[in-house]
């Protein structure tokens, strides 16, 4: 990130709301459930699959959680409703993880259970690392009784090559892999990009030699050229138009780097799409623009233009 995108980036916050959310359109589907539903069923139109994801993960009581696993539950009957290809994907903060572990649990296996009947499947999002062992332990705990589930885990952190074993070892074997976005300490955690990179991609091998089903999520050319390499390499499943199984699938953001998704499809791989929406889009939104500064840029643009 150069010095200009820097300032962007740290004078985002003192930009009006009004402006970041035009910019933010590309990036979330709405506020409200219905938006979303068009944005999936757009989606699908174009041959991709979504996982739907409700906005919100900052909440400070249990009624903000309760009414956070209200809202996932209806996603689910709107995926049902709707005949949509999408699965769900949940953060467990939102649902009470920082409050009380057992009420986020019991949370969570009320969404599992519901998810269970209409044969919807069931993402466990991963954040920072202070959540990381809880979300694993609660993971573990519901995918006893609900093992349309899977679960997200990061490059950048060292443990996470134990943790695939120790999950591929308790028959858990569905995986979303990604850098991850939060900053963390040296201790734990890769800082450069090549060894996030290299980390990435010695995790997607050993995930595969376990014959895991993985979600590929990156929007980096050097882990999607490593990854089709892989795919090819150890012969697995790519899937075709007459054909909608596969033994892998490559996830992307919403609004980011669509031409790439569009060339991945093109080349008959399965490309998911991670759709979240709800009126909790500041926060994610700015969480966007610190990851890709030139979009950020734009924001800071129009507002010169504005004030011009």
């Amino acid at each position: 990130m150069n010095i200009i995108n820097k300032l962007v980036v740290t004078s985002l916050p003192f930009v009006p709301k009004n402006l970041v959310r035009y910019f933010a359109n590309r990036y979330i589907a709405g506020e409200t459930l219905a938006d979303a539903v068009r944005c999936v069923r757009q989606i699908n139109n174009e041959g991709a699959c979504a996982t739907l994801d409700v906005l919100g993960e900052d909440i400070f009581t249990k009624e903000e959680a309760v009414e956070s696993r209200k809202q996932s539950l209806e996603v689910l009957h709107a995926i049902t409703k709707e005949k949509l290809d999408s699965n769900l994907s949940i953060k467990l903060t939102s649902l009470g993880l920082k409050l009380d572990t057992a009420f986020c649990t019991e949370n969570v296996r009320e969404i599992l259970k519901v998810a269970a009947q209409q044969h919807i499947f069931v993402r466990f999002d991963m954040e920072d690392s202070t959540c990381t062992t809880d979300t694993i332990d609660i993971f573990r705990t519901l995918h006893k009784d609900c093992p349309n589930t899977g679960i997200v885990l990061q490059a950048y952190l060292f443990r996470t090559a134990d943790d695939v074993k120790s999950l591929v070892n308790g028959g858990m074997k569905n995986f979303r892999l990604c850098k991850g976005i939060y900053k963390e300490a040296a201790s734990i955690a890769f800082q450069g990009r090549g060894e996030v990179q290299q980390n990435f991609l010695k995790l997607l091998k050993q995930m595969f030699e376990c014959k895991s089903y993985v979600g590929i999520a990156t929007h980096d050319s050097v882990l999607v050229d490593g990854a089709n390499k892989m795919v090819s390499e150890m012969s697995l499943s790519v899937r075709t138009p007459s054909e909608k199984k596969s033994e892998y699938e490559f996830q992307m953001l919403l609004g980011v780097r669509p031409e790439l998704r569009h060339k991945l499809a093109r080349d008959g791989h399965k490309v998911r799409l991670y759709v979240p929406f709800g009126a909790s889009w500041y926060a994610y939104s700015m969480r966007r623009f610190k990851e890709n500064p030139e979009i950020a840029g734009y924001v800071a643009k129009a507002v010169f233009m504005r004030n011009k």
